[in-house]
């Protein structure tokens, strides 16, 4: 037997556009989210542990990704009536780390046929040929591609880190900026390297308030 390629689009790439029946009826992407962020995520299956903690972690931070003009599709390979029947149980039976009654209004993808999951290469045959790994991707207002994050089967991911993350990516955006590693919110911020030995100079020997050099091509700007 032929061995499945797995292909999956690219940072930088347009993002698949695909229709889908989901728990808050059918959507169209990226037509229907047109000038918003997207963090589409996939899940291995519903009724599971890992993936439980994941739904409801995000759905009591639904209100926080949607104040950074950000929403949330959840994606496995369940029929819609399995997706309802969890969350249903999510909602009225479990409690986890203090999170209980949890409602997950964000929509949840059936994906049955895996058509979604092809696309974005969220199926991998030697982790499993029935369900999606822990994939998110995350898309621009324009649907470009961003940020691709790929988690194992066994391993929950950091919902706080993802929230970062497209914090992190309207900053740089909006201001030219780049983030040093573990960059937190209100930290100082790295200005994108000079292009030419006499930028170069002019940075280091620069007395602009706020701005501080710690090399020729590492220079950073105060934000408290």
């Amino acid at each position: 037997m032929e061995e499945e390629i797995v292909t999956m689009p690219l940072i930088g790439d347009n993002a698949p556009s695909f229709k889908a029946v989901t728990t808050n009826g059918e959507i169209n992407f990226p037509k229907d989210y047109k000038g918003k962020w997207v963090i589409l995520f996939s899940h291995p299956a519903d009724f599971t542990p890992v993936c439980t903690t994941e739904f409801m972690t995000f759905a009591t931070m639904h209100d926080e990704f949607r104040e950074l003009n950000t929403e949330l599709i959840g994606l496995s390979i369940d029929s819609i009536y399995a997706h309802i029947a969890w969350l249903r149980t999510i909602k009225e039976k479990i409690e986890y780390k203090g999170m209980k009654d949890v409602e997950v209004t964000f929509p949840v993808i059936e994906d049955l046929k895996m058509e979604v999951a092809k696309k974005f290469g969220m199926l991998q045959p030697n982790a499993s040929t029935t369900q999606a790994v822990r994939a998110v991707f995350i898309m621009d207002p324009k649907a470009t591609i961003r940020a691709i994050l790929y988690y194992p089967l066994s391993n929950g991911r950091n919902m706080d880190e993802i929230k970062r993350l497209v914090i992190a990516m309207q900053k740089s955006d909006a201001e030219n900026i780049a983030t040093p590693a573990n960059w937190q919110p209100g930290d100082d911020v790295i200005i994108p390297p000079p292009g030419s030995c006499g930028t170069a100079k002019e940075r280091v020997e620069s007395k602009e308030e706020g701005k501080y050099c710690l090399d020729w091509f590492m220079c950073l700007k105060k934000q408290s």
